[in-house]
């Protein structure tokens, strides 16, 4: 079996050096591994969505030698998918309606694990749709953090699969997605490792395969806070992309690979035999910006 591994950016901003982290690890392990790379935009939530973002993302993706093996998906063409799916889980009775508010929620310690809607049907406004989360604790193994187990009730709680507006969540668009394009692996941030119980669950319920997982550690800024579009991180284009590259490489812990004053192809080329980072590093943001 071919090895497939996605780097799947949100078009709420520009690239920056911790999505390229995220994007770098994921095509060096797939290209470690004779595989395949892919790209998939997650362009499922247009309120939050910054104009000509996912163009210049793939723009930017495309100066870094980071070219995928297949076309880009764009989630937002694939509606019909995470309908198909919904209905599925809400036939067996796997998600329920509900109405309650965040400020309920922050009340009730921030977590919904009561597998029903506390305040019942309410003709104002339209629900959002839960998982009706099960009470057992899951194991998994992720291939930087190791061994995981999760007490689902308690910590995950009953998740949003489908929004109050209508669109789906991050957790159904992306398995639905990842087994259709047979991701086998996913290699991203350890910001997302709390989203990987939920899609664990997703799979076995939709009767999905199950990714490998690897997260990698975030990247910090100056003050100790995950580099993100939301706190401003640097646009890429501030950078060269050779420049970028090196820089990530050296945050990944491929110094020498770093030091090679090559183009990024080349640049690429020389780094594949890097290792991923271990599972105590902390990577801080070393571009000055």
């Amino acid at each position: 079996m071919t090895v497939r591994g996605r780097f799947a950016p949100s078009p709420t901003g520009d690239l920056h050096q911790g999505s390229l982290l995220a994007a770098l690890g994921s095509w060096l392990s797939a290209r470690r591994q004779g595989g395949q790379w892919l790209v998939r935009i997650d362009d499922i939530d247009p309120p939050r969505e910054v104009a000509g973002a996912s163009q210049r993302i793939l723009a930017s993706l495309k100066r870094l030698g980071l070219v995928p093996d297949t076309p880009v998906l764009f989630q937002s063409q694939r509606r019909p998918a995470y309908d198909q799916a919904f209905e599925a889980l809400r036939q067996e009775n796997l998600v329920f309606p509900c109405w309650c508010s965040r400020q309920l929620l922050a009340s009730q310690g921030g977590v919904h694990r009561d597998g029903h809607c506390l305040i019942g049907p309410q003709t104002d406004r339209a629900p959002a749709w839960r998982a009706r989360t099960p009470d057992e604790v899951l194991h998994f193994h992720d291939r930087i953090l190791g061994p995981q187990q999760v007490d689902l009730r308690q910590t995950v709680g009953d998740f949003v699969v489908r929004r109050v507006e209508g669109f789906d969540s991050y957790q159904l668009a992306t398995v639905v997605d990842d087994a259709w394009q047979g991701v086998s692996e996913v290699v991203r941030g350890a910001d997302l490792l709390s989203s990987t119980p939920r899609q664990w669950l997703l799979q076995r319920w939709l009767g999905l395969p199950h990714p490998d997982y690897a997260h990698l550690p975030v990247l910090l800024d100056a003050q100790g806070r995950k580099l993100s579009k939301s706190s401003q991180a640097p646009a890429l284009d501030e950078m060269s992309p050779a420049d970028a590259l090196r820089t990530a490489l050296r945050q990944l812990g491929s110094p020498a690979a770093a030091e090679i004053g090559l183009p990024p192809a080349e640049l690429l080329a020389a780094a594949l035999s890097m290792p991923l980072p271990s599972a105590r590093s902390r990577l801080r943001d070393t571009s000055g910006n």
